[in-house]
């Protein structure tokens, strides 16, 4: 058989954040060069309109009217001979020397060297006709052609036409580089935002295809899983975190399918030795019902017959023979009171009806127990008393029990002093806790839970009489009732303090009007 084709290896997390940071960051990186070639441009624009040939063109103008304004004073002191009119020339000649000196800043290569052809020629109008005009003129001398004059400042101005030409075309060329620049500021705004928009987009558009998806599917796992579908596999196709983490996860939920199947093999297992623990107590309840019920017949019989021969015989025999009859006289009866104890105690729980349970006052139970105890506590001259007892649920005869069986041991294991006995109860949440406390002889803690164990005794029965089912009966019968029984350990004084609890009853339905 044929090997399937190997998995494909997918990237982590980690190297596809690392590339996409990477892309992210050249992104940004070429669309920030873009940007700043653009602003580069559109200042060198501004800067060369605004600062340079704009200004250079005013001083040009402001040149060509200081040469004007001294052939302007020339001519009107040549004609005048007024020194007035010469003062155009000296201002004139002051403005050319200061706006040269501004337009030699402003000026690039080829204008600066029409600016020098301008300066040439001023010069040369200047030193062949101006200044000797001038001076003929001061002196009374001969003075110059005028047409030399003429000839000389039409090529002047010629030369300034020709350097403003020049700076109007800079000046119209440096416009068009503004709006050029301008409009690529412009398109590389919208470069850089759709470059930005698509990065935006990718990254989205990535993150949605590799890690919400693979987290999408594996959501919709867990989740099945979690609903009970232990069955279905937790597989997740996307970066190798994702992915190991899958794997962690079904192995856990196959982990947890393993331990639930065993689980519920064990309660399965349970389940039935349960029923069979059930059905063979409620055989040995049934047996020892069925047997002590049946040996009570004979066993009146061996009882009867024993005491008829110590009334008839009584004196007749010898003292030993007297002394046997006592012995069965007496075995018989402590049989008959075992057998009796027996009997009520299969009985205890061997029936879930609780339809005989109703709504009772401890206190009654309590007093009921005291009268059945009348003649002990009257012989051991004890005093029985009792804080404010609460009202319990369950059954009358079988609570009474309780209360007798735990009094009754008070009064049977006292010390030298009468017994005092008291019965007190406060509640804890949803039960009330009942305490039977005594100054007898008490009992070693190491035996709290052996006394509960029937037909368990701590003392001979010539030292303290009884069958050893007192305790259990009133373990069974509180256990029966929903609640539980100990033996106080550090009771706080001399003596034994019984506690147990049954549950606190319902607040009863009003009835309705």
């Amino acid at each position: 058989m044929s090997a399937g084709p190997p998995r494909r290896e997918h990237w982590s997390l980690r190297r596809w954040f690392t590339i996409v940071a990477v892309l992210g960051v050249v992104g940004m990186l070429v669309t920030g060069m873009l940007g700043v070639l653009a602003l580069v441009r559109l200042d060198a624009a501004r800067d060369s309109l605004i600062d340079r040939t704009g200004p250079a063109l005013i001083v040009a103008q402001q040149l060509r009217a200081a040469l004007l304004n001294q052939e302007i004073g020339v001519r009107g002191y040549v004609v005048t001979r007024d020194p007035e009119f010469a003062a155009p020339y000296r201002d004139g000649r002051a403005t050319q020397e200061q706006v040269v000196a501004e337009l030699r800043q402003l000026l690039s290569d080829e204008p600066l060297a029409e600016l020098d052809t301008v300066l040439q020629r001023a010069d040369a109008w200047q030193r062949g006709y101006a200044e000797p005009t001038m001076a003929a003129v001061d002196t009374g001398g001969e003075s110059v052609d005028a047409g030399t004059g003429k000839v000389l400042f039409d090529a002047l101005r010629e030369a300034v036409a020709a350097l403003l030409t020049t700076l109007h075309a800079e000046r119209a060329a440096g416009a068009a580089e503004l709006d050029a620049a301008i409009t690529g500021m412009a398109v590389m705004g919208a470069v850089i935002a759709a470059l930005l928009v698509a990065l935006f987009a990718g990254t989205w558009a990535w993150a949605r295809q590799v890690i919400l998806r693979p987290i999408r599917s594996f959501e919709g796992a867990v989740k099945a899983v979690e609903r009970g579908e232990f069955d279905r596999p937790v597989a997740v196709e996307g970066p190798r975190e994702l992915e190991q983490l899958g794997t962690a996860v079904d192995a856990m939920r196959r982990r947890i399918h393993g331990e639930l199947q065993t689980v519920q093999q064990l309660n399965e297992q349970l389940d039935a030795q349960a029923a069979e623990l059930a059905r063979s107590n409620s055989d040995l309840e049934q047996f020892a019902y069925v047997a002590s019920h049946d040996l009570q017949e004979p066993l009146r019989k061996v009882s009867s017959f024993c005491e008829l021969l110590a009334k008839r015989y009584a004196g007749q025999l010898d003292e030993r023979a007297d002394q046997y009859i006592g012995f069965a006289v007496d075995g018989a009866r402590r049989m008959s009171a075992l057998i009796n104890d027996l009997l009520a105690f299969s009985r205890v729980g061997r029936t879930t009806d609780r339809t005989s349970w109703a709504r009772v006052s401890a206190e009654e139970l309590l007093a009921h127990a005291e009268r059945n105890l009348a003649d002990a506590i009257e012989r051991t001259g004890a005093v029985v008393t009792h804080d404010p007892l609460p009202e319990v649920v369950g059954e009358r005869s079988l609570l009474t029990t309780v209360l007798q069986n735990l009094v009754g041991n008070a009064l049977k294991f006292h010390g030298e002093d009468p017994p005092r006995v008291h019965v007190g109860a406060r509640r804890d949440g949803e039960v009330w806790e009942f305490s039977v406390s005594d100054n007898g002889i008490g009992v070693d803690p190491e035996f709290a839970d052996k006394i509960f164990v029937i037909f368990q005794r701590l003392h001979s029965r010539d030292s303290y009489p009884g069958t050893g089912i007192g305790l259990a009966m009133c373990r069974k019968i509180v256990e029966f009732h929903g609640g539980r029984i100990w033996l106080d350990p550090d009771p706080g004084a001399p003596g034994a303090t019984f506690r147990f609890t049954l549950p606190v009853p319902p607040d009863p339905t009003p009835q309705t009007p």
